[in-house]
């Protein structure tokens, strides 16, 4: 396996020609195809709601693929939408939810809802980044979280919004060198101690950004090494076993978090 530094990089340094690879893979391209066909007949929350595979297409597409199943729970998210401070996405932690009601927003424009483009091309675009992420993840969770954390940096104003996302936390913990132990400390205390760590408005250079998730992706193979393939051992007669690469450690000694 690649080192995960290594492997981000080749994907992030040509993300639109990656995302295109991904778009043009045989399951992405059906589901796409079935997708940008259908969407535009959809005239009612039940509409959408009825046919699964768009459902789960859009779904996946806010990262919500886990609460597929959960039709009644997104029905009344849907069914409130997000214009009252009260509604039911609106008071969920997770913004993923907001997101999702305000790109299929029934409850405001009714049957229009999927003539806009955040219901058709950008949901599209966030089913092409989604799955291109998933797809790195299945061969280095740390490359996932890598470009997961690219893509939701530049909306961070506030060190809750990190600890209120499992995967944006390990990014913050692994790069920052914090233990996974301080998760059972007071939230107040976690929050302040990556306000002293970290400065919020960096992430938004992309340079800066750049340069803490190649901290990051160092300090994951430290804590992950990749496993080296394994070579018979009849024809050394020692056992291969992992090590932590060159790469990583020249990256370590070069990498500085800056503020």
């Amino acid at each position: 396996m690649l080192a995960t530094a290594l492997s981000y990089r080749l994907v992030a340094s040509d993300l639109p020609r990656s995302l295109e690879r991904t778009a043009q893979t045989p399951q992405a391209a059906r589901e796409i195809e079935y997708y940008r066909e259908k969407i535009g007949q959809v005239k009612s929350m039940e509409d959408f709601l009825a046919d699964d595979r768009l459902f789960s297409f859009a779904m996946k597409a806010h990262g919500l693929s886990d609460m597929t199943y959960a039709k009644g729970f997104m029905r009344k998210a849907l069914e409130e939408g997000i214009d009252s401070r009260d509604a039911f996405a609106m008071k969920l932690v997770d913004r993923r939810y907001r997101d999702f009601v305000e790109a299929f927003n029934f409850k405001r424009y009714g049957e229009t809802t999927t003539i806009f483009s955040r219901a058709v091309q950008g949901t599209i675009d966030k089913y092409v980044r989604q799955t291109l992420e998933e797809t790195q993840g299945a061969q280095n969770e740390g490359v996932r979280l890598a470009l997961y954390f690219e893509r939701k940096a530049s909306g961070l104003t506030s060190p809750y919004q990190i600890l209120a996302d499992p995967a944006l936390a390990q990014v913050v913990r692994t790069a920052l060198g914090l233990p996974d132990s301080m998760q059972s400390m007071d939230i107040d205390k976690q929050a302040r101690l990556i306000e002293s760590r970290l400065d919020l408005e960096d992430l938004k250079d992309p340079d800066a950004l750049s340069k803490f998730l190649e901290r990051f992706a160092a300090l994951w193979d430290v804590a992950n090494p990749p496993v080296a393939p394994q070579v018979p051992t009849i024809l050394f007669g020692q056992p291969v076993t992992a090590q932590i690469g060159s790469d990583v450690l020249m990256s370590l000694q070069s990498i500085r978090l800056g503020r």
